[in-house]
């Protein structure tokens, strides 16, 4: 079998072209190597929109990368909104991130430490990102901010809470086998 021989002669001993006896899934390029990678424990559709924008961000597609790390951040605040009428928040804050964000920070429900980094998502942020004029510096400012709310929101509550299930083992007495 194909399998037999490349593990006998080796790759580089096989004789002409290496694709007759290996599956080709695609090629590596810079976007494999230089993407940055997701916080740890995100939900999947959020993991996804964010590998897509750290991709764009990668090969230098600077609007697309802040659009996916806009969609990320708008995927994870909009969850946080109070249900039902609530005080001051409006249809048109519940669906514009870059007045969002701020209802949140306000409100204490997105930590105040934050803060400072979120003004890469200025209420006009989204038609920058239509109107093609987003930086890497803008889009490098979004995945920071992205990282930040995705580490705060997901990654550390998840570390906290398999640590504390870890140490709750360390502290179970084992029970005697019957």
């Amino acid at each position: 079998s194909n399998y037999q021989l490349v593990h006998q002669e080796g790759l580089v001993n096989l004789p002409g072209a290496v694709n007759r006896f290996v599956e080709i899934e695609g090629f590596i390029s810079l976007k494999d190597t230089a993407a940055t990678e997701p916080p740890e424990h995100l939900p999947e559709n959020v993991e996804g929109v964010f590998r897509e924008g750290a991709t764009c961000l990668a090969v230098q597609c600077y609007n697309a990368s802040g659009t996916m790390f806009r969609l990320c951040i708008d995927l994870v605040t909009r969850g946080m909104l109070p249900e039902g009428d609530v005080d001051g928040l409006t249809s048109r804050i519940r669906r514009d991130l870059g007045l969002r964000l701020p209802w949140l920070f306000d409100h204490q429900i997105l930590p105040d430490g934050l803060r400072e980094l979120s003004a890469c998502v200025r209420e006009d942020g989204n038609d920058g990102a239509h109107a093609g004029t987003l930086t890497k510096n803008d889009a490098e400012d979004l995945l920071d901010f992205t990282k930040a709310l995705l580490e705060r929101i997901y990654t550390e509550p998840e570390r906290l809470r398999l640590a504390k299930e870890r140490r709750d083992k360390r502290r179970t007495p084992p029970q005697p086998s019957a």
